[in-house]
């Protein structure tokens, strides 16, 4: 059965669903990558507790690395870019075409942009540090200005 709660963080409020699996979901309120039906509300729920725990601790600036099972859905591709996307260390960023490089498909530049893009799992699943090639931010459901905040917040140039 899958669970879901709603957390407060210092960019806004953030959806976290999971099941006895794996996290499944972290969304920011305003992302349309959300589904509608999340299934039942549980606010006591281990993994979800365990991932505000250590989102709280991400921001406060004292957790650089995230340490829980994870259960996204997607497509095979999908889900080999999202741990590819795991891969990226703290306070770094790589342009689309180093992530193509990472899964060894350096002319899918395109198709890692929209798995990227699909990525449920936000700031734990970091597709907010994928930037474009001339260094420029690029899309981000959770917003562009979010994304700004969360490099800054890794200490990265901008």
């Amino acid at each position: 059965m899958n669970r879901y709660t709603i957390i407060v963080t210092p960019l806004g409020d953030m959806t976290l669903q999971a099941n006895e699996k794996g996290l499944l979901g972290a969304w920011f309120e305003t992302e349309t990558t959300k589904p509608q039906h999340l299934g039942e509300r549980d606010d006591s729920f281990a993994l979800l507790m365990e991932c505000k725990t250590q989102l709280d601790e991400y921001f406060a600036g004292i957790r650089n690395q995230f340490d829980l099972p994870l259960a996204a859905e997607g497509t095979a591709f999908q889900t080999q870019v999202w741990q590819a996307l795991t891969t990226i260390p703290f306070g770094e960023t790589w342009s689309y075409q180093q992530l193509a490089d990472a899964i060894n498909n350096p002319k899918a530049v395109r198709a890692v942009g929209l798995a990227n893009g699909k990525n449920p799992i936000s700031i734990i699943v970091p597709c907010h540090r994928v930037i474009g090639k001339n260094g420029k931010l690029t899309g981000y459901a959770g917003g562009v200005e979010r994304k700004a905040a969360l490099l800054r917040l890794e200490g990265c140039d901008l």
